[in-house]
Formats: structure tokens, C-alpha cells, sequence
């Protein structure tokens, strides 16, 4: 059986973003590859892309983030960017929060597989009360990919951070028209002033664009 593109070794720039738990990311991509495609968590077209557009743009986004930190990671999905981030900084505390059955069973396997002792997995909803109280007082960050427009998850990610954290939210190039239309929204939800950020310049030929929103009431 030949060599399909998707399996194929990892690329340089993932040694310099996962160093010595590079295995580990290796291990990751193969079952996105594999069984996550074939459970519908990936889709095909993305299955040759993965390393770049998903795996490293969400390990990045490590960069802004302070060492020991609490993560929660919002609508997790396949694990992104909440896994890859446990890879490349095994120092931070990320629970991943997903409402499927499938995913979050899907995401406990992958959890197991790659023996990530910083990582938990709650089933449900950022704006469930179970979810919230799972939390306590709040987490120093939420992440986010994909999810929401961004004043709708403002709403959901910003109640979940202690007074004086953030939320930091991956998103695309339309980030800064959102950020305008829906400025109302994050202040009533208790954000402050926002930061666009690009991480991963020195790794990836397309950087990943992140906005932070810290809460300040």
C-alpha cells in the first residue's frame, strides 16, 4: 500500500513547535486522519491539509499565552485547537468543552491515547450552568476556532474567565469588521479592549490570526 499524502512525516516547522513531544502530535494526526475522518469529524478535503491548517495554526496560539495557565477551550469539536495546544505546552491546564456525545467520546479516546495529564473533557454547552460550576470561580483563558460569530461568543466565552483574563479567540481575516459590529455586545458581556494578534509567523507560511477580549467586570 502506497504512501498517501495526509500520513505523510511530519513537516519541519512541527518539530520546532512540538519538540521532544513531537510523537505525540504525530499520533494526533494520524487519528484525525484516520478515524476522525472516517467518524465525519474531519472532512475529506482537510484530511491533506491537516498538519498546517489545523494542528500547527492551533498550536501556536500557544505564544500568547502565559506558562500554568487554565484553558478552557470552547466547542472543541475534534480537539482544535484545545489538543494540539496540550501537545506543544503540556504546562497549561486545558479542559475541553464540547456538547456532541460523539466528539466528546471521540475527544476522552484521544485524550487517553496520547496520555494528556492536563487535559479533561466536559460534555455541554459554554453557556450551561453545569459547565460553568465544572469551572468554579473561572479559567485564566477560553479559547475558541470556528465557533460563533464573535459577539455571540463573547457571550459565551467570557463568563467562563476569572476577572482579568481573557478569551482568545481564533479567527479569520474578517475579525476586525466583527470586532465593529459587535463592540456593544462584548462590553455588556463584560470585555474590555480587544487586541488583534498574528502567532506562528516564524513557523507557518500563513500565520494564525487570534483576538484577545480580556474580561474586566
Amino acid at each position: 500500500m502506497s504512501e498517501t499524502p495526509e500520513l505523510a512525516p511530519a513537516p519541519a516547522a512541527a518539530a520546532e513547535v512540538f519538540g521532544e513531544r513531537l510523537p505525540l502530535a504525530e499520533a494526533y494526526h494520524r487519528s484525525l486522519a484516520t478515524d476522525g475522518s472516517t467518524r465525519g469529524f474531519i472532512g475529506p478535503r482537510e484530511v491533506p491539509r491537516l498538519w498546517d491548517r489545523h494542528i500547527l495554526n492551533c498550536a501556536v496560539i500557544g505564544e500568547v499565552m502565559e506558562a500554568g495557565a487554565s484553558i478552557a477551550d470552547v466547542g472543541s469539536g475534534a480537539g482544535l485547537p484545545g489538543i494540539p495546544l496540550a501537545i506543544a505546552r503540556p504546562d497549561l491546564r486545558i479542559t475541553l468543552i464540547e456538547p456532541l456525545l460523539k466528539r466528546s467520546v471521540y475527544l476522552a479516546e484521544v485524550v487517553e491515547l496520547l496520555g494528556l495529564d492536563n487535559v479533561t473533557v466536559i460534555r455541554g454547552r459554554a453557556e450551561e450552568k453545569s459547565v460553568r460550576q465544572a469551572l468554579g470561580t473561572g479559567v485564566d483563558l477560553v479559547t475558541s476556532r470556528a465557533v460563533a460569530p464573535l459577539g455571540k461568543l463573547a457571550g459565551w466565552s467570557l463568563p467562563l474567565v476569572r476577572v482579568g483574563g481573557a478569551m482568545v479567540a481564533m479567527k479569520g481575516s474578517s475579525v476586525t469588521e466583527e470586532l465593529e459590529r459587535d463592540a456593544a455586545l462584548i462590553r455588556r458581556t463584560g470585555g474590555g479592549r480587544a487586541e488583534i494578534l498574528t502567532v506562528g509567523a516564524q513557523h507557518l507560511a500563513e500565520p494564525t490570526t487570534v483576538i484577545r477580549i480580556p474580561r474586566v467586570h
